[in-house]
């Protein structure tokens, strides 16, 4: 006799609340209906190992079939089938879940069972108008059982005539979901959810091309790996084993660097491997990249929080029951679990790396360039990855050599440390633009790194944190002798009138750089160093560097690159330029000079003799005199630049060092070339 109710639940809008705000993706049904005959089948696997179960198991795959005439999708599986007092129980109970109470019961031998909220079956009514169960039991005697509901409250259930064991749950697809009714997108999606069930799933037939198309055999298209890699033990799988299983996750990428196994069972249980891919020259923090599985059932691929930030870079598997999910499976919750998760990741990742370094050093160094970049991302995001991996980064110099933190400074501290006890360290970001400077510094016997990565602006800071009594400074940032102060440092020889002379001669015939400006300012360094030296502020590039990267930083990058026009005054053309200028100028550069040191003088005076009875007319004064320095600033200023013009050496030497540096170009450039010529033919 057919029996009519009205399924147990709080409120009669519980369907639109399913179909609506349970699910965030109206596909996600396909993976709750199989999951629900997973875990049927491999209920039916526990009772039977148990001997509660003496029948032959039989077929123990599912099936998954379309029938776009009569529009409807069905999930069949030979488990355990129901017995109608099951449906009241497990299906017109609306959120007890038959997972929970068979895990309870078989908690020790039934890991495998999936199901958790005893709400998957309802995710069907998202894309169904009709969804229909016909279920026999295994238990001995009992009679297959129909149910049928339209997505109201109100169910029919009655016998069936089905024969064989297990459940078929037939799905009327409604006309705003008739896509899950093309083969196609079945089958992207079974690929997608179920690729790694335990159970092997059947879509259909495979197929084989014939007569000029594709055609079914006789063989059943199976769509997933029962055994994925991460489900063995390491010691199980062979290097070619684990390749294949990174290609069949990311079909045509390059194979894997390398990878680590994770598989732990206490205080949490989790098993998975992270694959290090071959990261190109850019950042690309693509978090799609880790996928999350419970108990081989796709749930996400948006794994922040169980994953650290850093290991985005990462590829791979990670699974466990143990993450906490919201109640539709589809999005994680965060709970203290997680955070224990991710730090247990964190610390077998370093571990990890720890080991490859030890192991074989040849071999990690090898791959350092490919993995540097996740590493120092590492280290910039997590401090205690950063603490443990202090152990094995690795710091390359410009004859390609590799250093660990520790030896870098050990090798580097007798020659390198200033006068105030610092160990400095040299870098370069570009080997060949920087050439002159690297050159430089090598013939004092220095060594330098590069750091040319697109982490090494924020590396560098970090690194300056983390070591005692260091200072990291790019090579181009001042001229060689002072990168390393030490206590012999010769003191430019020049008085107050050849500075000024020197000074406004250099000045007046820089050019003009679009967001740049120059000083010049004087370094005795050796005869034979380059006259002229053009360096870069370490602090103020460093900002802007960091600016350009981080939002929040306009002030930085919004400023001019400030150089500073190193002369050197010991260089005999410096010499030569020097006396020809003093020569030419200096009778009338002192008294200028000397008129704006009065005035100075007289500023100060009666910047002190101000007070609040005579402020306003001494302030006056004040102005006056000041803007008589200006006139006299810009008669100086004037007097270099005319002299300076008709000097070819001043503007030949200066081009020089902007050619060194990749700052001559266009009509400075064909200025230099011009007057290259000319010189020649004197």
């Amino acid at each position: 006799m057919a029996k009519t109710g009205t399924i147990g639940v709080t409120t009669e809008n519980i369907f639109p609340v399913i179909k609506k705000f349970l699910y965030s993706d109206h596909e996600i049904f396909l993976r709750e209906l199989v999951s629900n005959a997973i875990d049927a089948t491999q209920k039916l696997r526990t009772l039977s190992s148990f001997g509660e179960f003496k029948g032959d198991t039989g077929d123990l795959r599912v099936y998954v079939s379309v029938d776009k005439e009569a529009g409807t999708l069905t999930v069949s599986d030979h488990g355990i089938g129901m017995t109608s007092d099951d449906i009241e129980k497990y299906i017109n109970q609306i959120a007890f879940s038959g997972a929970e109470e068979f895990l309870e019961k078989y908690k020790n031998d039934a890991n495998a069972i999936i199901g958790h909220f005893g709400l998957g079956f309802y995710s069907a009514f998202m894309v169904a108008k009709k969804v229909v169960i016909n279920s026999l039991s295994y238990k001995e005697g009992a009679e297959a059982v129909r149910w049928e509901c339209d997505g109201s409250p109100e169910f029919t259930m009655e016998p069936s005539d089905k024969k064989d064991r297990g459940t078929e749950i037939t799905l009327y697809i409604d006309d705003d979901n008739k896509e899950f009714l093309e083969k196609n997108r079945v089958e992207a999606l079974l690929k997608k959810y179920c690729r790694f069930l335990p159970v092997p799933v059947v879509f259909g037939k495979q197929q084989e091309w014939k007569d000029g198309g594709m055609v079914d055999t006789d063989r059943d298209n199976v769509v997933n790996i029962t055994e994925p890699a991460w489900t063995k033990k390491p010691s199980e799988l062979t290097e070619k084993d684990y390749k294949d299983f990174y290609h069949e996750l990311y079909p045509g990428q390059d194979d894997p660097l390398f990878w680590i196994h994770l598989n732990v069972d206490y205080p949490f249980n989790l098993t998975g491997i992270l694959f290090f891919p071959k990261i190109k020259n850019n950042i690309d923090v693509n978090r799609n990249r880790i996928q999350l599985y419970c108990n081989q059932v796709y749930v996400t691929d948006s794994v922040e929080g169980v994953v650290p930030e850093f290991m985005m870079l990462l590829q791979g598997v990670i699974d466990s029951p143990d993450i906490p999910l919201n109640v539709s499976r589809s999005y994680l919750q965060s709970d203290t679990a997680v955070k224990k998760i991710s730090g247990y990741i964190t610390k077998k990742v370093s571990s990890r790396l720890e080991e490859l370094f030890k192991a074989d050093r040849a071999e990690f160094e090898q791959k350092w360039d490919d993995i540097k970049i996740f590493i120092e991302y590492g280290m910039l995001t997590d401090e205690k990855f950063c603490d443990a991996a202090m152990k094995f980064d690795l710091l390359k110099d410009t004859e390609g050599k590799y250093f660990t933190i520790e030896e870098y400074k050990n090798l580097i501290s007798p020659t390198q440390t200033d006068r105030e006890g610092n160990v400095v360290f040299l870098y370069a970001t570009d080997v060949t633009a920087q050439y002159n400077y690297i050159k430089s510094a090598v013939d004092r016997g220095y060594n330098v790194l590069v750091m040319d990565g697109q982490l090494d602006s924020h590396f560098v800071g970090l690194l300056e944190h983390k070591i005692e009594k260091s200072r990291i400074v790019r090579v181009d940032s001042d001229v060689v002798d002072n990168l390393i102060p030490k206590e012999d440092k010769k003191e430019v020889d020049l008085t107050d009138v050849q500075r000024e002379i020197l000074t406004s001669v250099f000045q007046g015939q820089l050019p003009k750089v679009e967001n740049a400006q120059f000083f010049v300012n004087f370094v005795a360094m050796k005869s034979t160093d380059a006259p002229i030296v053009i360096t870069q502020d370490e602090y103020m590039r460093r900002m802007k560097e960091m600016a350009a990267m981080q939002p929040g930083m306009n002030f930085y990058a919004m400023m001019p690159d400030s150089y500073s026009l190193r002369v050197n005054t010991e260089n005999p053309i410096v010499k030569k330029v020097q006396e020809a200028a003093d020569a030419a100028l200096t009778d009338k550069v002192k008294p200028i000079l000397a008129s704006i040191t009065a005035n100075n003088d007289s500023i100060k005076q009666k910047e002190a003799e101000k007070n609040s009875d005579n402020g306003s007319d001494v302030q006056k004064e004040i102005e006056n005199l000041q803007a008589a320095n200006n006139v006299s600033r810009e008669e100086l200023s004037k007097l270099g630049a005319e002299y300076g013009a008709g000097n070819s050496t001043v503007g030949q030497l200066i081009d020089l060092a902007l050619l060194a540096n990749g700052m001559l170009r266009g009509e400075g450039l064909a200025r230099f070339i011009e007057r290259s010529t000319e010189l020649l033919n004197k």
